[in-house]
This record gives C-alpha cells, sequence and structure tokens, in this order.
C-alpha cells in the first residue's frame, strides 16, 4: 500500500474511533441517566404510588443496558478485568475467528459456480472494451504501459541483456548453417524469376555510365595502344570501342534472352545448387558467415541494438507525444472498440475470463484465504481485539441503547401485569 493508502486508511480509522467513542459515551450515558431515574423514584414511590411504574421501567432499563454492556464487552475483553469464563472471546479466538472466515471466503466467495455467475452478469469483455475505447482510459492505460515498461528497462541489467542478446544471436545466427538455406531460397528467387529486375537494374546502370564515360574510354584505348600507333587510328578504335560497348549494354537492356543475360541466370542456378550439395562451397559460405559475424562483431551488434532500443524506448515511453505513445493509445481504443462491438470476439474473451478465474479459483483458492488466516494470526490478542471492535463496535453500543430501551418498556409490562394481576 502506497503512503497515501496508509494515510487515507489512518484518517478513516480516526474517525471510526471518534465515532466509537461518542456511541459508548451515549449508551453509557443511557445507564446512568436509568440509575438515577431509578434510585429518585425508588426514593420517592412511597410518597408518589405512580413512580412505581417509573422504578420498575428504570430498573428494567438498568439490567437490560447491563446485560447488554456485558455481553457487548465480553467479545472484546474482561469486563472490568474480571477473567469471567467465556469472555474476551475474540482474543482468546482470534486464530478460530481468522480460520473460519477464511472457510467462509472461500466456500461462499472463491467458488467456481459462484465466480462464473457472476462474470457471466458482468460481461467482462464489453464492460472493458467500453472503457478502454474512451480516450481517457486509453491513455490512462498507456500511461501505465509506459510507467511498467520504463520500471523494467530501469531494472534490468544492460550488462545481462547484452549476455542474452549475445547468446541468442550465437544459437540461431551462427550456430544454424547457413550455406544450404540461402542456396534453397536463391534457387526459389530464380525459379520465380525475382532476380531479373536486379540485372535490369545493373543492365540499366551499365548503359548510363557507357554512355556518360565516352571520353574516358577513347582515351584509354590511347593510352594502353603502342606508341607508334598514329593517334588518329587511337581515335577511330576509341570511337568504336565506345560504339560497341554501349550497342552491347543497350542489347543487354532491352533483350530478355540476351546471351548474357541467359549467362547470369546459369551462373546463379549453379551457385544455388553448389550451396547446397557441394561441400567446399558450404565451407566458404560459412567461414563468411564467421568472419562476419565473429565473437566481436556479435557482442558489438547486441550492444548497438541494445542501446539504440532501450534509448528509443525510453524516449517514446518518456514523451506523451511520442509516435509510439500515440499509435498505443490508438491500438488500445480500437482493441476496446473492437472488444465492445464483435460479439465473435467478445464471446472469446468471456470465455478466457471464465476459464483463466476458474482455473485461479479451483488452484489457488486456498493460497488466497490463506492471506486471511496467516494476516489474523499475526495480530496478537489485543490488537484483533481492537481493530474488529474498530470496525462494528459503534454498531454493538446500539445493542446496549436498544437493550436498555427494550430493559425499561419490559420492567414496565411485567410490574404492570403484575399489579394488575396480583393486587
Amino acid at each position: 500500500m502506497t503512503s497515501s493508502g496508509f494515510g487515507l486508511a489512518a484518517v478513516n480509522d480516526a474517525a471510526k474511533a471518534v465515532a466509537l467513542r461518542k456511541m459508548k459515551r451515549l449508551a453509557t450515558g443511557l445507564l446512568i441517566i436509568m440509575a438515577v431515574i431509578f434510585a429518585v423514584a425508588f426514593a420517592l414511590q412511597g410518597r408518589y404510588p405512580w413512580l412505581e411504574y417509573v422504578r420498575a421501567a428504570a430498573e428494567g432499563g438498568m439490567v437490560g443496558a447491563l446485560a447488554d454492556w456485558f455481553a457487548v464487552t465480553a467479545l472484546f475483553k474482561h469486563p472490568i478485568g474480571l477473567k469471567i469464563p467465556h469472555t474476551a472471546i475474540i482474543p482468546r479466538k482470534k486464530d478460530q475467528i481468522g480460520e473460519s472466515l477464511g472457510q467462509f471466503v472461500q466456500e461462499n466467495f472463491l467458488s467456481r459456480d459462484v465466480i462464473e455467475t457472476k462474470l457471466q452478469q458482468f460481461d467482462v469483455a464489453r464492460s472493458a472494451g467500453g472503457w478502454l475505447a474512451k480516450e481517457d482510459s486509453a491513455t490512462r492505460v498507456a500511461q501505465e504501459v509506459a510507467t511498467a515498461v520504463g520500471a523494467v528497462l530501469e531494472v534490468l541489467d544492460d550488462r545481462d541483456v547484452l549476455a542474452l542478446l549475445e547468446s541468442l544471436a550465437k544459437k540461431h545466427m551462427l550456430a544454424p548453417e547457413w550455406s544450404s538455406t540461402l542456396g534453397r531460397i536463391m534457387q526459389r528467387v530464380i525459379i520465380d524469376g525475382h532476380h531479373k529486375p536486379a540485372v535490369d537494374l545493373l543492365a540499366e546502370r551499365a548503359e548510363q555510365w557507357v554512355t556518360a564515360n565516352r571520353s574516358m574510354i577513347v582515351s584509354l584505348v590511347s593510352e594502353r595502344s603502342p606508341s607508334w600507333v598514329p593517334s588518329v587510328v587511337d581515335t577511330l578504335l576509341g570511337e568504336k570501342l565506345y560504339r560497341e560497348s554501349q550497342k552491347f549494354v543497350q542489347g543487354v537492356r532491352n533483350d530478355p534472352e540476351h546471351s548474357l543475360r541467359l549467362s547470369i541466370d546459369t551462373w546463379l542456378e549453379k551457385f544455388a545448387t553448389d550451396m547446397q550439395s557441394d561441400e567446399e562451397m558450404i565451407e566458404r559460405v560459412e567461414a563468411l558467415k564467421h568472419s562476419l559475424l565473429g565473437d566481436a562483431q556479435l557482442r558489438e551488434l547486441a550492444a548497438t541494438s541494445w542501446s539504440s532500443i532501450k534509448a528509443a524506448l525510453v524516449d517514446a515511453m518518456e514523451n506523451p507525444e511520442s509516435e509510439l505513445r500515440r499509435s498505443l493509445i490508438a491500438a488500445i481504443r480500437d482493441f476496446g472498440s473492437r472488444l465492445h462491438d464483435d460479439e465473435h470476439l467478445a464471446l472469446k474473451v468471456n470465455i478466457w475470463a471464465l476459464n483463466a478465474v476458474g482455473y485461479v479459483v479451483e488452484n489457488y483458492r486456498g493460497q488466497i484465504t490463506s492471506l486471511i488466516t496467516d494476516t489474523v494470526a499475526r495480530w496478537d490478542g489485543k490488537e484483533t481485539s481492537e481493530k474488529i471492535e474498530l470496525q462494528v463496535g459503534r454498531d454493538l453500543q446500539f445493542i446496549r441503547i436498544n437493550g436498555t430501551v427494550v430493559g425499561s418498556l419490559a420492567g414496565l409490562v411485567i410490574f404492570s401485569l403484575a399489579n394488575a394481576l396480583l393486587r
């Protein structure tokens, strides 16, 4: 319980204690009034015979008040400090009371039938869905989720997280053999023709490069030719090479059945097959994998990934205007609307709630009720008595008041009947 919860409980207990003292004073005051009336009536009844009736009423009120005072007081302590048998019942029987209360709660409240009936009446899915669909409710849930995520991130040890990420990477990235899987994927890509756009892009870029570098191709021929060849010839050869190169790349680009394209397809098919069946190729792929994802690289990858993820989550959770928070609120509202309007989904959620609560009740109701019995068992007798008296003592004082009134009426009626019948 939070400090505010403790403060509220203390205020409530203080108010109950004040009310209890007032009722005790009232009940005791009535007893004193009855005693005074009895004394006056008893002293003057010889002079005023009608006071006999007053005396009888006051006498009955005193007897009723004293009897009920004894009964109420005997629940919580020994009356006048006298250890009379069967008094101070609550302090002496607190453990039995705790066990009985726990058994009562278990049998009458923590029953699967009772819980299922209540949940069916409540319609968990539609009630929760209607609440979640509201903007304020969704914002509140998102805030609680953000707080929980922030708390988890704060509690987590970065070293433990990095060790976990590194071990998962080794298990799922380094340990499995990649070559065969990549070969099958590549083979499927080639069969479906998904590699052709990449070849088209390469042909297009090659054509653009050749077109943009005419002078470089021409000068390249001049630089590589013997010195005795005339420059005019070099230029003519360079221009010829440029035109042929341009024609070649244009042919590759425009002709889907070009020999170069077919050669590329053949090479890729063979490469995909070798990755699955050629031991030497498999070893080379695996060696490449380990060189790219060695221990140092994995550690660095895990550290970088975790740092980025953590920083992004912390920033998004702390900022109410972040895209993540807004998306979370929207998702909660959407789920609430679906839960409220979709009968099939609502039925599934209600059945899940019934099964979940039923499972908890059937398997853990003993542990739930033990909270009551164990808590009461930890209290000492005096503390238990004070706690219970604080909760119900004010109502019990009405018993004393009623006893005073009823005793007065009974004394008056009995005295009146005796006078009427015996005189």
